[in-house]
């Protein structure tokens, strides 16, 4: 055990130095200025403060303020310290451990403990969209004392290191909840957590605050005395609120596309792709397989036809984005497959296709007519659910466009199942097994819970290679699952990727020290400060 301890923490220095050389390499300033409000602008209200149970990017944007993950990681996704401090994994793969930071509190000033770690853990996999897969091969967390946590795995899980980030992996507190009250716990609005600022108030339909938290245990951070969260779904008053001042900053692109040349061109603002690593997302049309249209294989397979990824990729994104015909992100760049679609654009194909499955056109043109839902989250959403209606209109099939604000959305496609197709994005953040598998793995229908297997796809064979996948330590063998599931789900289509975009953080330039982890604006953003005017 003492080799162990020493072992992990010659891994912590390691991976500390690392961070170190890191920060100074993003232009990390040697002298923060403390005080000041900082404000962040969403595209949407989050539905809830904690992301216990979805995994939509406004409600990780605030929970990772108040509630920490076991670990940060740099851009290349080593692993940093947060509320562990060294780790060691077992030769074999089927042992974490995890070694607690000493002193932490709760905001409500109980002690933070291993026993918090393990009950979290044991939450989310009921709860959370992407637990149940990330953590399936954890059988057990023991507790040998209060700041340390022994995760014992059934098999290997090889992506498991990069798990415990905030957002993704938040740490709860025992004390407030019990399995039976999760999901209506009180505390999901109005959170207890271990971070750097402190949950004060929700005005409902317009701004969140929080106050710094003075005994922070990472001082003397934070810098900033406040943090406020704004939301607005309309782009262009996120992009008046930061050419104004009224916002410091927004993420994932907060403004249109269109804007951005023109913005850029003014030089009032800086423009930051870093702090992205974490979570590569993949903009996709999902089917819902039940559905009786959408059943038919010829009929998804001409709307594949029907789809131009280079076209798409001027007219909805002005370029910030990559073409993708597969799940698995290019960003990801080990795992995504580039074999091409076996359905090429091709528009005789299609009217094909739709004639053979008995769709014939009428007098006016129509074959049949069908609704796309898509959410207002992004605006992008809208502009792909344009294009695709453009599309469609091409083979003779009217879709009519529904928007709704994202729990709406949520409600009626995960638990109504009230959708013939819709258009949404899908984060694959740091490995297929998390980000991925939780779409096309058959035990992953799950009806009520958000960004899961939205189609209702099942394949036996798919669920053998993603199962296979989760437990493989032969990077090569586990590759050759990956790809192999690629290959089968772009021949069935349960959905049509489209594209992978590319996400910009837009900030004030006295906003100094915002991303510097591979989560950004996502992490607990504990380092962030305000330059003073010049």
């Amino acid at each position: 055990m003492q080799i162990k301890r020493l072992f992990g923490r010659a891994i912590y220095l390691l991976f500390l130095g690392i961070s170190l050389i890191s920060a100074a390499a993003q232009g990390a300033s040697t002298t923060p200025e403390k005080g000041g409000t900082l404000t962040l602008i969403l595209p949407s209200e989050p539905s809830s403060l904690v992301a216990l149970a979805t995994v939509a990017q406004p409600v990780i944007a605030v929970s990772s303020k108040v509630n920490e993950g076991l670990l940060t990681y740099d851009y290349d996704l080593n692993p940093l310290p947060q509320l562990a401090t060294s780790w060691e994994i077992s030769p074999d793969g089927k042992q974490y451990t995890f070694h607690l930071r000493k002193g932490v509190k709760w905001h409500d000033g109980q002690p933070f403990s291993a026993e918090d770690v393990a009950f979290s853990i044991n939450l989310l996999k009921k709860t959370h969209p992407r637990a149940k897969a990330t953590f399936a091969n954890v059988e057990s967390i023991e507790t040998p004392d209060a700041l340390t946590a022994v995760f014992k795995l059934s098999h290997p899980a090889p992506y498991l290191i990069r798990a415990f980030a905030a957002g993704e992996t938040p740490i709860l507190p025992k004390h407030l909840y019990t399995s039976d009250d999760a999901l209506k716990n009180p505390n999901n609005n109005h959170p207890v957590g271990t971070g750097p600022f402190i949950f004060e108030k929700w005005q409902r339909g317009s701004y969140i605050i929080y106050k710094r938290n003075p005994n922070y245990w990472d001082n003397p951070k934070p810098y900033i005395d406040q943090l406020v969260v704004k939301f607005s779904t309309d782009p262009v008053v996120r992009s008046l609120d930061l050419q104004t001042g009224q916002a410091d900053i927004g993420y994932r692109t907060p403004v249109a596309l269109s804007e951005l040349k023109r913005l850029k061109e003014k030089g009032e603002l800086v423009f930051d792709t870093k702090g992205n690593n974490y979570s590569y997302s993949v903009a996709s049309i999902h089917f819902n397989l039940d559905d009786k249209l959408f059943k038919d294989l010829r009929v998804r397979q001409a709307i594949a036809h029907a789809i131009n990824r280079k076209a798409l990729l001027n007219v909805v994104y002005f370029g910030y984005a990559t073409p993708t015909e597969t799940p698995v992100a290019p960003g990801l760049k080990t795992f995504h497959s580039t074999t091409p679609s076996p359905y090429e654009y091709d528009l005789a194909a299609a009217n094909k296709l739709l004639d053979d499955a008995g769709y014939k056109k009428g007098s006016d043109g129509v074959r049949l007519r069908v609704t796309l839902d898509y959410n207002t989250f992004d605006d992008t959403f809208r502009r792909n659910a344009e294009f695709v209606r453009s599309a469609l209109s091409r083979i003779g099939i009217a879709a009519t466009l529904r928007s709704q604000d994202l729990s709406t959305y949520a409600k009626r496609v995960f638990t109504d199942r009230d959708f013939a197709f819709s258009i949404d994005q899908y984060a694959n953040l740091y490995d297929p097994t998390v980000g991925v598998q939780r779409l096309y793995w058959s035990q992953n229908y799950r009806p009520g819970v958000p960004f899961t297997n939205i189609s209702h796809y099942s394949n036996p064979q798919v669920d053998k290679l993603l199962e296979a996948a989760q437990t493989e330590n032969d990077p090569q063998k586990r590759l050759a699952e990956f790809r192999q599931f690629q290959d089968i789900v772009q021949r069935e289509l349960p959905d049509i990727n489209l594209a992978s975009p590319q996400f910009i953080t837009i900030a004030n330039k006295r906003v100094q020290d915002h991303s510097l982890t591979a989560d950004g604006l996502e992490g607990n953003i504990s380092g962030v400060w305000l330059k003073s005017e010049p």
